[in-house]
């Protein structure tokens, strides 16, 4: 009997594959590619207001398949899910602080809401406030972190042990083998960051993809460990700085964030990525990259499969 997938009935994907919204990069070229292949397009709008009415609108544009946005509840408001509701959005992420600031203002207008969670604790306190599921991300994944950082191996079983709302499995996932161990933890979809980083749809400097590419599964470092937020990042010679001055982050540390991003200045900014970049050894288009993590993920059933059925390791 056919069990029903709930992150494809919430998301309305054809694969329960979501692209991470990682904030001034998950824009319309990424999100709209990452939904016309089948799996969910997120569009991040850290840029404010305006910012998000223009990627919303072009993201629709590109793509006639269901995408979904993010939401910082720390620094959101409540002008910016107006436009992702006015957009036909009816799939939304919410990070970064209490989801309960917006939940009723997103399930008025009839949104599925999942929240990023790093902890039990979290996630707890995130169904109270009314979510609809939940992205249990570990501390594999690039960028923003939990100080306390668990791995996804751990947390998945541990968020899956204590609620049974439909979870999203972030960090350290690449690709299909990866997606099958998280749904074998109890996960019904997993997110990807750094693999749709490294797509020829991401928007990113070819030298910072460069750096990725070259980075092997120890070559990053988690930052400001003492403060909130951590920061996973690339060993590059401004993470090694900030290490050297006890591994705290300056206030300004990402002030010029865009210009590594889309200048490809190394030396700008601390230099966002996950554990995953030493899974990674080439930029592949989002269609390729969607298609092979499908593909694999069924190899790896098919052959947990003949185990099972024979009984055997």
């Amino acid at each position: 009997m056919a069990t029903t997938n709930r992150v494809l009935a919430d998301t309305g994907a054809r694969y329960p594959i979501i692209q991470a919204p990682m904030g001034y990069i998950a824009t319309w070229p990424l999100a709209s590619a990452v939904s016309n292949a089948g799996a969910m397009g997120i569009v991040a709008t850290t840029g404010g207001l305006e910012f998000a009415r223009e990627e919303l609108a072009q993201t629709r544009s590109h793509t006639t398949t269901p995408f979904g946005a993010n939401v910082i509840v720390s620094s959101g408001s409540g002008a910016v899910i107006d436009a992702i509701c006015d957009a036909g959005v009816r799939f939304v992420t919410t990070s970064a602080g209490n989801p309960a600031r917006f939940i009723d203002q997103l399930k008025s207008r009839d949104i599925v809401v999942y929240h990023v969670v790093p902890s039990v604790a979290a996630a707890l306190k995130a169904i109270d406030a009314g979510v609809d599921g939940l992205v249990v991300e570990g501390g594999e994944g690039g960028g923003f972190k939990s100080p306390d950082d668990v791995s996804t191996l751990v947390l998945l079983q541990a968020v899956r042990r204590a609620v049974d709302v439909p979870l999203v499995a972030a960090g350290g996932i690449v690709g299909g083998s990866g997606m099958a161990a998280a749904f074998a933890l109890g996960a019904e979809g997993v997110q990807m960051g750094t693999r749709f980083l490294l797509s020829r749809e991401s928007p990113v400097h070819p030298s910072y993809k460069a750096a990725l590419l070259e980075a092997r599964e120890t070559g990053t470092v988690m930052l400001n460990r003492t403060s909130k937020p951590a920061v996973r990042a690339l060993k590059t010679a401004v993470a090694q700085r900030v290490l050297d001055n006890g591994g705290v982050l300056a206030p300004e540390a990402f002030a010029r964030i865009t210009e590594l991003y889309f200048g490809g200045d190394l030396g700008a900014s601390v230099a966002c990525a996950g554990e995953s970049v030493g899974l990674i050894d080439e930029e592949l288009p989002v269609a390729e990259i969607v298609a092979n993590t499908v593909e694999e993920y069924f190899d790896v059933m098919a052959r947990l499969a003949e185990q099972f059925a024979s009984r055997s390791f």
